[in-house]
């Protein structure tokens, strides 16, 4: 193990220890959704046992439109949190999105590991997990495709975190050349990609300028959840008085302007950031997401409850899902986007 791995190992483990605590939570700044409520039918014809929540991811059909957001990787405390994370989502049938994968590249040490994973996911989405600023630094990708090879993954996840890497200590916060990396990356590669923030949200313009160079999907990651600036900060013992741990765009305002883009591009649009409720899930897919995702509850479920608290968790927030479905007059997904959402403002 090199120096350098020994350092990101380290760095993931306390990453870890800091989400499984609500101090890494935004200050003052919200995902939004609390501004929104349902647009009640008192004339519905729904049935809601026929309501059905399966949907395609990638070309996979699974239960909801839900996944494991990417959370860790590297530790042995990690790679033991994505197995059980991993038999999880093959229980519930649904994407797992593991931890950077920027660890295991140029090793085999870790290839049983990531055999196990696959096994304990069945056949249930992966996504591998990369950051943008080791994108950069490629000159060829050829490494990093070797190893989606190994951990039998679906799709490509680039995390975009320039305000992490710029609080991290040692971060790397030079992402000059992203774009044309990224265009290179999409072109050379046979998995889709999935570019996601990490907490600070992706704009109408900069999903555009995405969507221009070839993305599959977007995941908005936008603020509300977790602050990885305030983790960036925790970690430097940094944390009074600093105006960048609320910094970023709200998930909610992010759903509902990049899902705009849909009428004349076709991707993926995964909401998260904040998304801690069944009813911060529904808002998500009402104001435009096609999948949602969750990533430090989820954690705090299974360190809490383990593995069958997960399971309970995700599948009341979907019995939930279709309760709010029924009472909007919502047979199926595609019509419970559709003006089933009223801002608070508008109410009174």
């Amino acid at each position: 193990m090199t120096d350098n791995t020994a350092q990101i190992l380290s760095r993931k483990k306390e990453h870890l220890e800091l989400c499984k605590t609500d101090e890494v939570l935004f200050k003052d700044k919200t995902s939004g959704f609390e501004h929104y409520d349902f647009v009640h039918s008192a004339s519905t014809e729904v049935q809601i046992e026929q309501i059905d929540l399966s949907k395609k991811f990638f070309g996979k059909k699974v239960s909801f439109p839900f996944l494991i957001s990417c959370m860790t990787g590297g530790t042995s405390e990690g790679e033991n949190i994505n197995l059980q994370l991993a038999e999880v989502a093959a229980e519930l049938n649904i994407p797992l999105g593991l931890g950077s994968l920027r660890f295991a590249l140029g090793t085999n040490e870790h290839d049983e590991h990531f055999k196990q994973i696959r096994s304990a996911a069945k056949t249930v989405p992966l996504l591998g997990n990369i950051g943008g600023a080791q994108i950069v630094k490629m000159k060829s990708f050829k490494e990093l495709f070797h190893l989606l090879d190994k951990v039998e993954s679906d799709v490509l996840v680039v995390h975009f975190n320039p305000l992490q890497e710029l609080l991290q200590k040692n971060g790397e916060a030079n992402f000059k050349g992203i774009k044309k990396s990224l265009e290179k990356l999409i072109k050379q590669s046979s998995f889709p990609i999935l570019v996601k923030e990490v907490g600070s949200g992706i704009s109408k313009k900069t999903a555009q300028t995405l969507l221009d160079l070839g993305v599959a999907g977007i995941d908005v990651a936008g603020a509300g959840g977790t602050s990885w600036a305030g983790v960036e900060l925790l970690r430097n013992k940094q944390k009074d008085e600093n105006q960048f741990w609320d910094w970023g765009l709200p998930t909610s305002y992010c759903i509902k302007t990049v899902a705009e883009l849909k009428k004349k591009n076709k991707f993926m649009l995964i909401g998260s950031g904040g998304v801690d409720t069944s009813f911060d899930v529904a808002k998500s897919l009402a104001l435009g997401a096609d999948f949602t995702a969750s990533a430090r509850i989820i954690l705090q479920s299974l360190v809490k409850e383990g593995q069958n608290g997960v399971v309970s968790l995700i599948n009341d927030w979907f019995e939930d899902v279709k309760r709010i479905m029924f009472l909007t007059d919502s047979q199926n997904l595609r019509s419970f986007g559709k003006q089933k959402l009223i801002e608070k403002k508008d109410c009174f």
